[in-house]
């Protein structure tokens, strides 16, 4: 299961108290204040981890409890300091106040570490309270409670590129050709349930990374089929490699259509995905009468300025070609992404 939406319950360590004690020494029947100071509460904190795509390590997690600050001891000792609980999150996660809605972080970075609640303070021994005037103070304070806070997770794919296209298009077919990742694949519509995230690389080392995202239907803008669960997945990628469905007339509906579909749907999520660079992959160019469909899409948008090109995921057609125009279209300019 992927699981891209969490809600987590945090609370930060209590402080540990401090204590009242006394010297104990040989010939000192009754000597001074000893008493040491409480540790610190654990503080909850949220670090974006590698190798974690999803949130689905979070499921079915509904607290986050940091450690309890070490009570101090005699001999002015003080307590030991809980242990901060670090929450491990992949890059693209937005930390989110369930109560207010506020955005707390955007958490985008390999590395970033986000101190989201800090723990208690420890209370202070009666060693703290002694004074000229006070030199056997039986006083101390319990420590400070932790924070509490509800947060939402949500996680948004980040991607260089985008696939974009209806159910059944070839999508998952066309990933497993040019990555090789393992995807499922399947003659039938909304084969792929959850969005899947691979990368291209190429001779010079440089990476490409590709979110394939289950299929788009009309009025998904409307959450209808899921649609703002997927669209959500497409926001941060770079650029978008729209995939249509060319089989032959009377097999499915007209690609010209499905294309004004996909083009619609991202304008209403999200009208600035319509400024990214893209191109336009016809795709099933081997299956026979195919033709028919490429000339008449290719003679309608050519207008648009997009590059188009077909495309045989299946048998493998034209890859080689389009994997390096998706090189050129995420302007990756040989940089590696670890």
């Amino acid at each position: 299961m992927f699981t891209d939406f969490t809600k987590l319950k945090c609370v930060s360590g209590k402080g540990g108290n401090g204590v009242i004690a006394w010297k104990r020494a040989k010939y000192i029947p009754k000597g001074g204040p000893c008493g040491g100071n409480g540790g610190k509460g654990g503080s909850v904190k949220l670090h974006v981890a590698k190798n974690i795509y999803c949130l689905d390590h979070l499921r079915g997690k509904k607290q986050i409890l940091a450690e309890k600050g070490a009570d101090g001891g005699s001999n002015n000792r003080t307590g030991k300091n809980g242990k901060d609980y670090t929450i491990a999150v992949p890059p693209g996660t937005i930390v989110i106040n369930a109560e207010t809605q506020e955005v707390l972080a955007d958490l985008t970075d390999l590395g970033t570490t986000f101190h989201l609640i800090e723990g208690g303070i420890g209370g202070l021994g009666n060693t703290t309270f002694k004074s000229p005037t006070n030199r056997a103070p039986r006083q101390s304070t319990p420590g400070k409670f932790g924070e509490e806070m509800t947060i939402s997770l949500e996680l948004k794919i980040i991607a260089d590129v985008g696939f974009v296209g209806l159910p059944n298009a070839g999508k998952s077919t066309l990933m497993k050709a040019l990555t090789a990742t393992d995807v499922k694949i399947g003659n039938y519509p909304f084969t792929t349930l959850k969005p899947n995230l691979s990368f291209l690389e190429y001779e010079d080392y440089s990476r490409v990374y590709i979110a394939d995202i289950p299929g788009i239907i009309k009025d998904a803008h409307k959450n209808r089929g899921l649609g703002l669960a997927f669209l959500k997945h497409i926001e941060r990628s770079k650029a978008l490699v729209f995939i249509i469905d060319v089989a032959p007339l009377g097999e499915i509906s007209d690609p010209i259509e499905d294309y004004l579909i996909l083009k619609n749907e991202l304008f209403e999520h999200n009208p600035s995905l319509l400024d990214r660079p893209s191109i336009i992959v016809l795709n099933k160019c081997e299956l026979e009468g195919s033709e028919q469909h490429i000339k008449a899409f290719t003679d309608r948008f050519t207008g648009e300025k997009k590059e188009i090109i077909a495309i045989s995921a299946k048998e493998h057609l034209g890859i080689e070609e389009l994997s390096l125009k998706i090189k050129a279209l995420a302007q990756i300019d040989g940089k590696r992404y670890d």
